[in-house]
């Protein structure tokens, strides 16, 4: 019997699942990995994706602020959850013919409420032990909390994943997420261990939210909306004021400060523009600060790869080449993920699979020059199938 299908309950299975629901709130996205002993490669066996129904989108939006009741919510949002976390686990295991028996543990996010390392918590709901007792799996969850005891941010995580999948011993690149929010993972060329990375600002967040207010829309696809705009130089000024663009790294963002408030605060000197003028500044307003970020901290980079839902917005993309371009004074190629083997809304998925990985190995999942932690760390928690 091969080593990807040792005997059940096997530590010596090489297969892992990842779900990840990120900052969209849309649904999750799962992976199912053969991940061999470092150094071999990854091999993705199935991928599904699961939407969320609109009232769990809004009990999950609603836990963003404070309100009545939020444990009991939180509490019942998260069990609701663990439901359609279970139901792409099925998925991934139907899609592969695989049982559960054979797979080594599942890799799961949960959903970020709220993020606040500056106040020394970070908060993934969800209920893994749920969760557990629906796949028959064992369950590795809460990876942030580790990072963010020992001091650290807490994010982003997946620049240690990018690191080992993307990263090249002859060119420097930088790997870019482009989720709710936008992060970037700077790989030097033959210096992996100098990997590092931030959160830029806002990926789809405030685009998202702009287009459900006025199209009633849940994303603006392949960015048309906002192609059919024109930004506004004065608001996308304003809008790159914010304070945390000055910050240094390490630093971390989330909906705790990018949110429709913050965005109708900024637009009270702007009500002038037509809708449509607003989402492209948005879409020029993610995609200036992440060239500000790979200019500021990645100037030798020889190309960008794009993951997260924003790798199919085709006017994001457009306006972070020029940006890049225009602020190197060279040509900077901004490619999706694909053109690396993985596709750009899998990236995230694989990388929680191979963090649960690395719990079971007892392996660091996360790199201090990113996050500000005192130092390497195991991250996650286990929650055993039985």
């Amino acid at each position: 019997m091969s080593a990807d299908l040792a005997p059940p309950r096997s530590a010596a299975s090489s297969l892992y699942i990842g779900l990840m629901s990120g900052t969209s709130l849309d649904g999750v996205d799962g992976a199912l990995a053969s991940l061999p002993a470092e150094g071999q490669p990854m091999a993705t066996l199935a991928t599904t994706y699961v939407p969320f129904p609109e009232d769990l989108r809004v009990a999950l939006m609603a836990l963003q602020a404070n309100g009545e009741n939020e444990l009991q919510r939180e509490a019942l949002a998260a069990n609701q959850l663990a439901v359609y976390y279970a139901q792409c686990v099925a998925e991934l295991l139907e899609k592969s013919a695989i049982p559960a028996a054979y797979i080594r543990a599942v890799g799961v996010h949960g959903q970020t409420i709220r993020h606040r390392p500056e106040l020394g918590y970070t908060r993934q709901t969800n209920n893994p032990s749920l969760l557990a007792e629906l796949c028959g799996i064992d369950v590795i969850a809460d990876f942030r909390s580790r990072d963010v005891a020992a001091g650290g941010q807490g994010a982003p995580l997946v620049p240690a994943f990018h690191q080992a999948v993307f990263g090249s011993e002859e060119q420097a690149r930088v790997a870019v997420n482009i989720g709710g929010i936008s992060n970037i993972s700077i790989l030097p060329a033959g210096k992996l261990e100098a990997t590092s990375g931030f959160d830029t600002g806002p990926g789809n967040v405030l685009m998202d939210a702009w287009i459900a207010r006025h199209l009633g829309r849940s994303y603006d696809a392949d960015g048309a909306w906002g192609a059919s705009g024109k930004p506004d130089a004065a608001l996308l000024a304003t809008l790159r004021g914010e304070p945390y663009f000055s910050l240094p790294p390490p630093k971390s963002t989330g909906r705790d400060l990018f949110h429709l408030a913050w965005l109708d605060a900024q637009l009270a000197a702007h009500a002038y523009l037509a809708p449509a003028d607003v989402q492209a500044t948005l879409t020029a307003f993610t995609a200036t600060t992440i060239a500000d970020g790979i200019l500021g901290h990645a100037p030798e980079t020889g190309a960008v790869y794009v993951c997260g839902g924003g790798a199919y917005n085709a006017y994001l993309l457009k306006l972070l080449g020029e940006a890049l371009s225009t602020g190197a004074g060279r040509a900077i190629p901004v490619l999706s993920t694909e053109a690396l083997g993985i596709a750009p809304n899998h990236v995230e998925a694989l990388a929680f699979a191979w963090l649960a990985q690395r719990f079971c190995l007892r392996l660091p999942g996360n790199l201090p020059a990113v996050t500000g932690a005192r130092g390497l760390r195991v991250l996650g928690g286990l929650y055993p199938a039985a």
